[in-house]
């Protein structure tokens, strides 16, 4: 192709042709989000799966995978609330342990404090 040649094809071209077939030679397709050849295969698909008595054993296999995630949930459900049950047990026994040994230190500071006075006033 000549200069020339080239040169007036470019004047033909709008100038947004210019700039994307710099960017861009070959122009591309772009998809549509519903082509007939997805949609007609996708009705194959769903032809396949349910022909021939297969929608009863589609149906039943993902009942049963249902009913399997349920039973996985039910039980994290009872471990969590076995574990809450078992942490409130165990702060409430560390809490009557301290308030017992509170108690305990209480009522030997108040023996020594008794004795303390009673021998001072003893000597006095």
């Amino acid at each position: 192709m000549t200069l020339a040649a080239y040169r007036e094809k470019m004047r033909e071209l709008p100038l947004v042709s210019l700039f994307c077939s710099c960017i861009l030679p070959q122009p591309k397709e772009k998809p549509t989000k519903h082509t007939p050849q997805v949609l007609m295969s996708a009705s194959f698909i769903i032809n396949n799966v349910f022909d021939g008595g297969q929608e009863a054993e589609l149906l039943k296999h993902l009942a049963e995978k249902r009913e399997h995630e349920r039973e996985v949930a039910q039980k994290a459900i009872d471990e969590q609330n076995n574990f809450i049950k078992m942490a409130k047990e165990k702060l409430e026994q560390r809490m009557e342990i301290n308030k017992e040994n509170r108690e305990a230190h209480i009522a030997a500071m108040l023996e020594r404090l008794q004795e303390k006075v009673s021998a001072d006033w003893l000597i006095n």
